[in-house]
């Protein structure tokens, strides 16, 4: 629940650049410390981006291909082991804390900006 401590404003929030992609390949990442995920993601004009997720309790490199998801795609690069990711990936904590991807419930065009 918002208290005026986190309230921002709409100019706040159009900073930041959410996106829709789709996954063209999941990897495992065995390097990572917490189990993780390797995703490239597609972007249309954006470009295929890089992310590690920690999405495993859920998700397997072979159920991703393909999928469309939400990410935030203009955060700094951040090093993950052996691995740069360019984009954080969005999902949900189910009732155990694990997460569930955040995903449109309709096709979007790829690389479409959340308003």
């Amino acid at each position: 629940m918002a208290n005026a401590e986190n309230i921002i404003k709409f100019d706040d929030f159009n900073k930041v650049d959410i996106r829709i992609g789709r996954i063209v390949k999941a990897e495992n990442f065995p390097e990572a410390r917490v189990p993780s995920l390797k995703l490239l993601i597609d972007f249309g004009e954006l470009g295929i981006k890089k992310s590690s997720a920690h999405i495993t309790d859920h998700y397997t490199v072979e159920n991703l291909a393909g999928k469309a998801v939400m990410a935030v795609v203009n955060f700094p690069k951040k090093q993950i082991a052996n691995f740069m990711s360019e984009v954080l990936v969005l999902g949900f904590p189910d009732d155990c804390g694990k997460i569930i991807l955040a995903v449109p419930d309709s096709d979007v065009p790829i690389g479409t900006r959340l308003r």
